[in-house]
């Protein structure tokens, strides 16, 4: 190989592993998420064999109405999502986290090994009766493709579905799905626009409920630094981790309510 070309290979292969190196960085969960898979009093954390991280509330005598089970954004650290899953176990529900196959880079957020574990989870995890679904950005794509698959098999375990910063359902519709739906937005969210989700309510039943969050981010749904692409938040981390945790446990009660119980 020429010097020239050779020179060329090391500086492009350097930059690819800079470029590797700070995304990896942006993406990774902040301190505070990663202490929170430290089980305490209140809340217990297990990382199973499969993976999984499953929060449950030290109270937990017996099978409740509803869990979660939330699919972390592309790229992203499952950790970054600890603190939402603890916080659903803090007031009571059950939760599990499921981290994605090389967190869904080149396909993998689509692959059976993440629906195969999720479903696994749902149909064997006794701790709730049923289960609602959510996940945020490539996570609530994730999310919603689970919810129509169960639906057509008629499972009635899916109790609801909770899509966050995300612009799905993109390459299918629900318009007639019968499960609850919440949809939480940001106003300054930078991947999955206003304009953007506008143009694809449509496919959203029109019971779906709707979370503005006014000058939130996309990067702010998580624990973890600033997406590329992403626009600024007019609004502190703190002040918009609050807001998708209050929505989550929303959808919660009202899917464990029992008029909520869907029919095949």
């Amino acid at each position: 190989m020429k010097r020239g070309v050779k020179v060329v290979v090391i500086v492009g292969v350097v930059g690819l592993l800079g470029v590797g190196g700070w995304l990896v960085t942006v993406f990774q969960a902040t301190s505070e998420a990663k202490a929170a898979i430290i089980s305490d009093a209140r809340v217990e954390i297990v990382h199973d064999l499969h993976g999984l991280y499953r929060f449950s509330p030290k109270s937990l005598q017996k099978t409740v109405p509803v869990g979660l089970v939330f699919f972390p954004g592309g790229m992203a650290d499952p950790l970054a999502y600890a603190p939402l899953a603890r916080a659903v176990a803090a007031a009571g529900y059950p939760a599990i986290l499921v981290p994605l196959p090389r967190r869904g880079l080149f396909g993998s957020g689509w692959v059976p090994d993440v629906l195969h574990p999720a479903l696994g989870s749902i149909h064997e995890d006794e701790r709730a009766a049923r289960w609602v679904v959510g996940g945020h950005s490539m996570g609530a794509a994730i999310a919603a493709r689970l919810a129509v698959e169960v639906g057509k098999m008629g499972g009635t375990s899916i109790a609801g579905l909770i899509l966050m910063g995300t612009v799905q359902p993109v390459n299918f519709d629900m318009a007639s799905y019968k499960r609850p739906v919440t949809k939480i937005v940001a106003t300054n969210d930078g991947l999955a626009t206003m304009a953007k989700v506008g143009k694809r309510r449509n496919t959203l039943p029109a019971s779906t409920r709707w979370v503005k969050i006014e000058g939130g981010n996309h990067s702010q749904f998580g624990w973890y630094g600033s997406q590329p692409g992403d626009h600024a938040a007019t609004l502190s981390r703190d002040e918009q981790h609050q807001q998708p945790i209050n929505a989550v446990l929303e959808s919660l009660r009202l899917a464990g309510e029992p008029r909520a119980v869907p029919t095949p």
